[in-house]
């Protein structure tokens, strides 16, 4: 009799699996591995990607059941922002581990990178959205939203829209000397060319640098009116204080990199009202379905109490990634990193409820989307909208404040 009860509901157990669509002798974990710089130079950065990222998965785990009954088995690693440790778990992820997608940091490790993960097909996302990652070949790489490209011709654009000066305005352009920093400038020389904008003097500096004052004082004697930067945020808050100690009051305007955690305990008094930053994602004055979903991950998992823009990349990263599970499930009943890659292709304007623009990936174009917005940067850590998105070069900025 009691084996007969066992039977039974075994019996009752698979049964519930299939009439919700689950067979249990195909349910699998769904690998996914992310190297993210958890204690080297802008950790804190990395730290709340990490947050963002395991919160969705686990919420996705919890609430949704996984992906057709297969959990999300998430698995994140430390680089420390150094390339030769990427490249090392990046091997390991895709021979040993496996993974069925898996997400890079930098900009200099996900092109180290690439080869790797395309010899094994596995697709991966890059939190950097630096465009040289997607030189081709752009097998398996994808971003998440539009790339710096698209940074500089929004910062620019806005620039020319709100310049009221005569003649055209004086831009100088504050960057790193490494890759991540030069990315701006060959958009910004091309797009200032062809917009009547005058690029009248570009700063470089080593990531190392401990005042920018010489920088800042060449940028004043050039004429500069407006001020784009391209570095982490700590060397923005640097530039903010040499700027004081110049005696230079312009308005300074970033990539959606300017700011991190730590960026607003470390500005106060500096930020004031001269920050700007180009940022495609949901903020709480938006009250879309984006920023709701943050909100309930926070209430729900406590692992941040309130709206913050690199948590937030760590959930877009997080919500790309399993809705191309989902599509390969549904589109060839099984998730495994050829059906993924195969799935992210076929995204078309892709909504994600205003957590991210829509995304749209073809076989030739991993580029995400084009969509950008202007917003303010305030020193209590909040963001206030200036513009709607718009896709720059294309489509007319609307400056709503």
């Amino acid at each position: 009799m009691r084996k007969f009860f066992i039977s039974a509901m075994a019996l009752v157990f698979v049964m519930a699996l299939v009439f919700c669509g689950v067979s249990p002798a195909h349910a699998k974990a769904i690998k996914v591995g992310a190297v993210i710089n958890l204690t080297g130079p802008a950790s804190t950065w990395g730290q709340f990607h990490a947050k963002g990222m395991k919160d969705y998965m686990r919420y996705i785990n919890e609430v949704k059941g996984g992906v057709a009954g297969n959990k999300i088995d998430l698995t994140v690693v430390d680089h420390a922002y150094k390339v030769p440790e990427a490249i090392k778990y990046v091997k390991k992820f895709c021979t040993q581990d496996k993974m069925d997608m898996i997400a890079t940091w930098d900009a200099g490790a996900g092109i180290m990178c690439k080869p790797i993960f395309q010899k094994y097909k596995t697709p991966d996302i890059n939190y950097s959205t630096y465009q040289g990652f997607l030189k081709p070949p752009i097998d398996y790489a994808y971003l998440p939203f539009g790339s710096y490209i698209m940074d500089s011709y929004a910062l620019l654009e806005y620039i020319k829209n709100i310049n009221k000066g005569p003649g055209a305005p004086k831009v100088g352009l504050l960057t790193y000397n490494n890759a991540y920093g030069k990315s701006i400038h060959g958009p910004c020389k091309a797009y200032a060319a062809k917009h009547n904008i005058n690029i009248v003097d570009i700063e470089e500096f080593p990531p190392k640098t401990l005042d920018l004052n010489t920088e800042l004082l060449r940028l004043k004697q050039k004429g500069a009116e407006y001020i784009v930067v391209q570095c982490l945020p700590s060397a923005i808050i640097m530039a903010l204080q040499s700027a004081d100690r110049v005696n230079y009051k312009v308005p300074f305007f970033g990539t959606w990199t300017s700011t991190d955690p730590d960026f607003f305990r470390r500005g106060k008094g500096l930020i004031r009202d001269r920050m700007f930053m180009q940022f495609p994602g949901c903020l709480p004055s938006d009250n879309s379905l984006g920023y709701k979903l943050l909100k309930t991950l926070w209430d729900r998992y406590k692992t941040v109490s309130s709206f913050d823009a690199s948590y937030w990349e760590g959930v877009a990263v997080a919500a790309i990634m399993v809705r191309g599970f989902e599509r390969a499930q549904e589109k060839f009943g099984k998730v495994s990193n050829i059906t993924i890659n195969q799935a992210l292709q076929t995204f078309r304007n892709e909504d994600f409820g205003g957590l991210v623009p829509p995304v749209t990936y073809t076989n030739t174009d991993h580029n995400a989307s084009f969509k950008a917005r202007i917003v303010q940067i305030h020193e209590d850590g909040t963001y206030t909208p200036l513009t709607n998105f718009w896709e720059p070069g294309k489509e007319k900025v609307q400056i709503i404040r």
